[in-house]
């Protein structure tokens, strides 16, 4: 997180794209954590190769952190170390996770994703991972949500009190969709990254302090 006193809603959680390049994405960054409130920032390694995607982290996971907002490295704990990053996201199944979570536990946030159905989803949640993700990276094409996603984030949030993080559209507006689910985070990467960032994050902030419930104190 980036703020001392955290919205009471559904959070944005920033998810660099695809064919992001260093510099760009650098700048872009910076500009989204100036313009508000955002919670975590993922990083995938989508095609780059080892040497590409620690770089990549070790220019990224700084300027995050310097403003509070924890990241997350999807797939190589052994990167996740190098770059001092905060959490490790694991979409390979519950025996990897499983994994992680024993190795990791205390030292490092480990989040789960990758389930499609609710009985994936169950058979994650009984690892007690720190929080559920709904949808793919890389997979947001569309202006509004998945309607799976938003589906089983619904769901998620009535039933399990490990938190879930949805992923949005391409549209800002689509955190709306995702709020009204009663996720505690929203995903956004193309809506941030394909354009002003700064302005994007601002607006996104915005619109769920204008339409997002308030969860319990």
């Amino acid at each position: 997180m980036n703020e001392q006193s955290p919205p009471n809603r559904c959070r944005l959680v920033l998810i660099a794209p695809p064919g992001a390049e260093p510099e760009r994405f650098e700048a872009d960054l910076g500009a989204a954590l100036a313009a508000g409130d955002v919670a975590s920032l993922i990083l995938p390694q989508y095609a780059m190769d080892e040497d590409r995607f620690q770089a990549f982290a070790e220019r990224a996971v700084p300027i995050a952190q310097e403003r509070g907002v924890a990241v997350l490295i999807a797939g190589d704990s052994r990167i996740a170390g190098r770059v001092h990053a905060d959490g490790l996201h694991i979409e390979a199944g519950k025996q990897e996770l499983a994994d992680a979570i024993v190795r990791l536990q205390g030292r490092m946030m480990v989040g789960a994703g990758g389930a499609k159905t609710r009985d994936d989803a169950l058979e994650l949640g009984e690892l007690r991972p720190d929080y559920l993700f709904f949808g793919r990276f890389g997979y947001d094409k569309d202006a509004e949500p998945h309607p799976r996603n938003l589906t089983l984030g619904r769901w998620w949030a009535e039933m399990i009190e490990i938190p879930c993080v949805v992923l949005g559209g391409t549209e800002v507006a689509s955190v709306e969709a995702v709020a009204a689910t009663g996720a505690e985070f929203v995903a956004l990467s193309a809506a941030v990254f394909d354009r002003d960032a700064g302005k994007a994050v601002a607006e996104a902030n915005a619109i769920l302090d204008r339409t997002a419930p308030r969860f319990e104190e």
